[in-house]
């Protein structure tokens, strides 16, 4: 049975009343009318739903008894649908509120004031609201709601994080004794910039010199909404008080301190606690809402096996990273050698996933025109194990393409030069901790694995544990080799056996996979 056939809201006058004072009630009604779904709470143990947090909080705004509002809250549970429906809402109350919505990309935030201009246009909304979108403006990014009688005059504008604002005003001036709209932050950083230092504080500045000031009226709120993604986020710079504000503080782990779940029905205890197994940091930051300091290492040595046999190899190959520069003090040229097997359960039991044993690391600093001997060198040194290597993993940059074209000429080692891969919204090429962040679950899992009495486990090990989410490591020459073998290996699945299903399933459109993954693993959370 649908909210409105309930008896309570078959008097017009009482349901116009219901949902113009009950927020959560407008929401349910209208949400289930939008999308065809019932709007259902949800119901974690030991905590009230996360909606009912989100609303009474929202509804403090809305009353005024409080102007400075931070909600931290996992991704993926509604917190923009919640955001989009209090708009609407507050227009029924009053249609002169003025909002800017913020996100970090302009699209985003266009996306939802798109939404909050169609709940406004739907039939049910004008049967009991007097508020109307304007036809004066056809943006979906930027319109006016008028009272129906030919006043009001709200507006509702999308911008970006780092966006121009100029002329552009939030709330109501004068000393207004109702609400009258305000600023919503909606995820004011896009995570896989999160590490870049100037992306990032270009947001904090853009708030600090531009948007903070766009508030008119005592009354004018400013409302952020939205996870972690790095300790020096907006979101700290706000909570620590950064801006001279004392804000009103709502933190929602995705799982309490005895690992309960925030929102059980999409995101079950099981399924949290593999995802901070496996990605502690990104867990910790955005499911947690605790982003860990980003010095903090990303891997740890415990992830990584120590066996006294070696697994059964499949297939070797060598991945190399090789310095940019020959002065001393430059990088180090690394070559490393790996050997591809099947993760095998005691029993027997075939897993159908592969795994990496690390077999031998050479690192060196020499010139350019001695890297050519010093690869040989090495080949040959890994031609002696029972698996031969086949193939040279070299990653397309300046040193490397001179090693790639001198090796295309030798017999029996195929040449896989490898790119990073791309941000599809931005087109900005991974960095190297987007792509060590991407290694994580693997290592996380242990299907990276190192022979005990390796002469170059420890150092390796040790190297690994130094890399950190802000670069105070000073080389992570050994890490890159990791990062390609992985990419290569265990994300595109192109070095595996051909006639393995995974292989070909990964192998098909495998950078936008790539790209997917990361994008998807990214919006979790942050360890250290």
């Amino acid at each position: 049975m649908s909210l409105l056939d309930d008896p309570e809201f078959s008097d017009f006058l009482k349901t116009k009343a219901l949902l113009l004072g009950s927020y959560l009630t407008f929401v349910r009604v209208f949400f289930e009318l939008k999308t065809g779904r019932k709007f259902l709470l949800s119901d974690p143990i030991g905590r009230e739903s996360h909606f009912i947090s989100i609303a009474k909080n929202l509804r403090r705004v809305f009353d005024g008894q409080s102007t400075r509002l931070i909600i931290n809250v996992p991704p993926g549970h509604s917190k923009t649908t919640m955001l989009c429906y209090f708009i609407a809402w507050c227009y029924a109350n009053y249609p002169d509120c003025n909002f800017i919505y913020v996100s970090y990309s302009h699209e985003l935030a266009e996306k939802a004031t798109g939404l909050i201009k169609e709940i406004i246009s739907m039939p049910l909304y004008k049967k009991y609201f007097d508020a109307r979108i304007s036809d004066s403006v056809k943006s979906r990014g930027n319109f006016i709601v008028t009272d129906g009688k030919g006043g009001g005059g709200g507006r509702c504008v999308a911008v970006g994080a780092a966006g121009t604002i100029t002329g552009l005003d939030a709330g109501l001036p004068g000393d207004l004794e109702r609400f009258g709209g305000g600023i919503i932050i909606d995820d004011a950083h896009k995570v896989d910039e999160a590490h870049s230092d100037t992306l990032r504080n270009r947001v904090t500045t853009n708030y600090k010199e531009t948007l903070k000031y766009r508030l008119r009226g005592p009354r004018a709120c400013m409302i952020f909404i939205g996870q972690r993604v790095h300790e020096d986020d907006l979101a700290n710079f706000l909570i620590s008080g950064g801006d001279g504000y004392e804000w009103e503080k709502v933190i929602l782990p995705a799982l309490d301190e005895v690992d309960n779940a925030l929102f059980p029905e999409n995101f079950p205890k099981e399924n949290l606690l593999v995802e901070r197994e496996v990605s502690p940091y990104a867990f910790a930051g955005q499911q947690q809402q605790c982003p860990q300091p980003s010095g903090g290492g990303i891997f740890k040595p415990q992830w990584f096996p120590l066996l006294l046999e070696e697994p059964k190899i499949i297939s070797t190959f060598i991945s190399v990273d090789s310095a940019e520069s020959e002065k001393f003090t430059a990088d180090y040229t690394v070559f490393s050698f790996f050997g591809i097997y099947k993760i095998i359960y005691k029993g027997g039991i075939d897993t159908g996933q592969y795994g990496l044993h690390w077999i031998d690391c050479y690192e060196l600093k020499c010139e350019p025109k001695d890297i050519e001997d010093e690869f040989i060198q090495f080949y040959m040194e890994c031609s002696r194990h029972r698996v031969k290597p086949q193939v040279a993993v070299i990653e397309k940059k300046s040193s490397g393409t001179a090693l790639i074209s001198v090796l295309k000429s030798f017999h029996g080692l195929r040449v896989l030069p490898i790119e990073r891969g791309r941000d599809r919204d931005s087109g900005r090429p991974f960095t190297k901790i987007d792509r060590f962040l991407e290694c994580q679950p693997y290592a996380a899992s242990g299907k990276i694995t190192f022979p005990k009495a390796g002469k170059h486990t420890e150092a390796t090990i040790e190297h690994l544990r130094k890399i950190t989410a802000n670069n105070t490591h000073r080389h992570d020459d050994r890490a890159d080799t990791m990062q390609q073998a992985i990419q290569c290996a265990l994300i595109e699945g192109i070095l595996l056996p051909s006639t393995s299903t995974v292989s070909q399933d990964r192998i098909i459109d495998n950078m936008a996979q790539r790209m997917n993954r990361l994008n998807e693993l990214k919006k979790q959370v942050y360890h250290g």
